[in-house]
């Protein structure tokens, strides 16, 4: 393990993410720290020369569509469940002074 991580590390780690960590889970913390660096390193090794990047394994495409209406202004029939209304909307009790 190339990567030593050290103990003040793991306690900024700790206060940035609002953990308070025994010993042995910084212990535990350092060495899955180490691991994760290391493989990092590993694949900072790949040959990546003429690969484009990209942000999704699968090519992923929108798929637009026409924005059409399709309920219509049936305010009638909307309104006609409302316990009260008025001007043609629903009337709610007062929220704010």
């Amino acid at each position: 393990m190339a990567n030593v991580i050290s103990d003040e590390t793991i306690e900024y780690v700790g206060i940035l993410a609002k953990l308070e960590l025994t010993e042995e889970e910084k212990e535990k913390a350092k060495k899955d720290m180490g691991r994760m660096l290391d493989y990092i390193d590993k694949l900072n090794e790949l040959d990546t020369e003429g690969i484009e990047p990209m942000s999704h394994v699968f090519s992923v495409n929108n798929v637009f569509r026409e924005d059409v209406v399709v309920n219509g202004d049936d305010r009638d029939s909307i309104l006609k469940n409302a316990p009260e209304k008025k001007d043609g909307a629903f009337k709610v009790p007062r929220t704010v002074e």
